[in-house]
């Protein structure tokens, strides 16, 4: 996964050590915390990532 090309969201501001990181891999997509990219890290398939990016949008995890 090191060798995986890790983009912010261009909404991460000037901050952007405080946000998620994402990634494409050849069957997956992976996550993680941009003030840890040697730390845990999470794969999903596609559709299981679509899944959760449209229940984020949805406000379905608002605190």
């Amino acid at each position: 996964m090191d060798q995986l090309n890790w983009r912010k969201s261009t909404r991460s501001g000037s901050n952007a050590e405080n946000c998620v990181e994402v990634a494409k891999a050849s069957t997956e997509i992976a996550i993680r915390d941009s003030k840890n990219p040697h730390g845990p890290r999470h794969s999903f398939n596609h559709s299981t990532f679509q899944s959760l990016t449209k229940a984020i949008k949805s406000g379905q995890y608002d605190l």
